[in-house]
C-alpha cells in the first residue's frame, strides 16, 4: 500500500507567486524585489512593498479585488497600536476603506 504524504498548508507561496509574476509580466521590476525575495519568508510589510512595487498606478482597479486573512488583520490593528494612528491614518496608510478598518476593529477587538 503507498503512503499518502499528508501537506499542510501554511498559506500562500507569496516568493513563488511574485517571481512567476514578474518573469512574465514586468521582468525590468525584478531589480527592485530582490532584496524581498531573498529572504527566507515574507511578512506583511513585505508583501505590501513588493505589491506597490508591482502594481502602483495611482488608485489601481486592482485595489478593489483585495482580502486579507486574520492574521492579516490583526497585523494591521497591532501596526495601528504601535504607531498610534487613528482609522483614518491607517486606512490611507494601507490603501483601505475607513469603514473597513471600523468593521475589522467591531469584529476583532470586542
Amino acid at each position: 500500500m503507498d503512503k499518502q504524504v499528508q501537506t499542510v498548508n501554511t498559506g500562500p507561496n507569496y516568493k513563488r507567486i511574485y517571481h512567476d509574476f514578474i518573469e512574465s509580466k514586468c521582468p525590468d521590476k525584478l531589480e527592485y524585489i530582490k532584496r524581498y525575495m531573498s529572504k527566507e519568508s515574507m511578512s506583511l510589510s513585505d508583501v505590501l512593498k513588493i505589491n506597490n512595487i508591482i502594481f502602483f498606478d495611482g488608485v489601481s482597479e486592482n485595489q478593489k479585488f483585495k482580502s486579507y486573512d486574520k492574521q492579516t488583520i490583526f497585523e494591521i490593528l497591532e501596526y495601528q497600536k504601535k504607531y498610534k494612528l487613528n482609522n483614518s491614518q491607517l486606512a490611507k496608510h494601507f490603501k483601505l476603506s475607513r469603514n473597513t478598518v471600523t468593521k475589522w476593529k467591531r469584529i476583532f477587538l470586542v
